[in-house]
């Protein structure tokens, strides 16, 4: 995705966190013919100046167009279920950020045991599924938290409710994903770009 596209996408994602937040409608978007495709995508709001989580929604699967994925996690964003609902008064102290995801691909192994050679920290994201249990973390996440891909697969684990080990389970389906990563560097302000690929 080209830089301006993606600047573009952190405004679009701004611009209906905003009208969420004072509760009125997103408004019409104009976007490039490329926002028509269907893409994954998350939106992640962090409290400013300390980069805490504030809210983090998102649809792995491209199951919307790239304009309408944005508006969706953004407004999602601000209801995340882990933190009350994001208030007009605190949209000066959030920056967003986007993540544009790659198509998920299932890790097939016979032996599960080398899974974690099979990820790359730093590049990978992973969802994991078992039954109606589902977890994802995105790619930023392990290097935030210094984790190998073990500990990375554990957690994944842990963010579906399973067991962490369960990833070691022949019925636990593992994917993985890359992204490119826009985000503002204040709030509102400059964006700049993270290719996790």
């Amino acid at each position: 995705m080209k830089e301006s596209e993606g600047e573009l996408a952190v405004k679009i994602a701004r611009k209906a966190i905003e009208a969420e937040a004072k509760d009125e409608e997103p408004g019409k978007i104009d976007a490039p013919g490329g926002f028509r495709e269907k893409r994954g995508v998350f939106v992640t709001l962090h409290t400013f100046p300390d980069l805490a989580l504030r809210g983090c929604i998102g649809y792995p699967e491209p199951v919307f167009s790239l304009a309408k994925a944005l508006i969706k996690a953004a407004q999602g964003a601000c209801h995340d279920p882990r933190f009350p609902y994001l208030r007009a008064s605190e949209l000066d102290s959030i920056i967003v950020e986007v993540s544009i995801l790659t198509v998920p691909e299932e890790i097939k192994l016979e032996d599960r045991k080398k899974m974690p050679s099979c990820i790359e920290i730093g590049k990978d994201g992973l969802i994991v599924e078992q039954g109606p249990y589902r977890g994802l973390l995105l790619p930023q996440v392990a290097p935030e938290w210094n984790w190998d891909p073990e500990t990375f697969l554990a957690q994944t684990c842990a963010k579906a409710c399973i067991p962490p080990d369960m990833w070691l389970d022949k019925r636990t389906k593992v994917y993985k994903f890359q992204a490119e990563i826009f985000s503002e560097e204040t709030p509102g302000g400059k964006i700049s770009r993270k290719i996790l690929m």
